[in-house]
Order: C-alpha cells, then sequence, then structure tokens
C-alpha cells in the first residue's frame, strides 16, 4: 500500500506492506526520526505522542493508513534550537527532564493542549496530559506547562501586534 504524509513539514511518499503497522515505526523506522520513543505499545504511558493534523496521538496504536494524506509532526519538527516552541523553551527553563525518555511524548502533548488552552488550570492539564513519567518530575512539568502557556500567550499577542501593525 502506498502512503503519502507530509512529516514536519517534508512530504513522503511510502510503499508500506501492512497499513495497520503503527506510525511509530513508520517515523522511527523508515523515516529514521528517533525523538519520538516507544514505551508500553499499548498507547498508555505517552512516550510515543506526535501530532497528526495537530493533534496528539499514540502513535504506537495508531495504524500508519490513518495518516495517509495528513500532515505529521514529531518532537524534531515542533521547533529548533534556534527558535525553540514556548514548550521547548520552558521545559529548559524549569529543567524538567532526569532521565528524558519520555519527556518528547509529554512535550508534544503540552503543545497540542496550549495551542487549544493558553491558559490552562491545574485541572486541564491532569485531564489532559495523562502521559507516564517513571522518574516522576510532574511538580516541574505542572510549571513548565504554565510556563509554555504563559509564553505562548505572548507569542500570540506579539504576533497580532504585528499583523496589525503591518507586519509579519
Amino acid at each position: 500500500m502506498k502512503i503519502a504524509l507530509k512529516v514536519n513539514g517534508e512530504q513522503h511518499s511510502l510503499e508500506i506492506a501492512d497499513e495497520n503497522t503503527p506510525l511509530l515505526w513508520i517515523v522511527r523506522d523508515l523515516l529514521n526520526l528517533k525523538g519520538t520513543k516507544f514505551g508500553c505499545g499499548k498507547a498508555a504511558c505517552g512516550a510515543c505522542t506526535l501530532h497528526v493534523d495537530g493533534e496528539a496521538v499514540r502513535s504506537c496504536s495508531y495504524a500508519v493508513k490513518f495518516a495517509d494524506g495528513k500532515k505529521v509532526t514529531t518532537i524534531e519538527g515542533l521547533r529548533n534550537e534556534e527558535a525553540p516552541h514556548p514548550v521547548q523553551q520552558a521545559w529548559l527553563e524549569h529543567v524538567v527532564p532526569q532521565c528524558g525518555y519520555c519527556q518528547p511524548g509529554f512535550m508534544m502533548a503540552t503543545a497540542a493542549l496550549i495551542s487549544k488552552n493558553q491558559e490552562p488550570t491545574d485541572e486541564d492539564i491532569d485531564n489532559n496530559i495523562i502521559n507516564i513519567c517513571r522518574c516522576a518530575t510532574y511538580y516541574r512539568m505542572r510549571k513548565a506547562i504554565h510556563r509554555a502557556a504563559e509564553l505562548e500567550r505572548d507569542r500570540l499577542s506579539l504576533s497580532t501586534k504585528n499583523i496589525e501593525n503591518g507586519e509579519e
């Protein structure tokens, strides 16, 4: 089966033997993007979280056939070192990771949350960020999520002002 998808802004056309192959393995093994991690294989831990058309999905249980014709964003495509995403910036500021294995999934889940809600409450975070961290850095993550939301609000405010001033 032929699958066409745009990953981190780059169009890919892939020949897939099994359309039910988890998207995680396409991203990691065929596209060599290793930031998205394998955790449990049952969509429970969230280490494999990435975005499909802007929605956070657990890629270990998301068949590649459902990604056909869609935009996929991995942690590598969120932003880069020169222009970090608000989530990446907040994670750095609050020194969130301990071992770091699960962090790409947490950052992708957080990016999806703050794209829809720039003022998440603790309850919003509890209801939306349900990934698992074996190192238990939840306290630092919660602080970083609030900081990321603040940075996103600032970014959106600046963007709105630039548009109003005729700048892009």
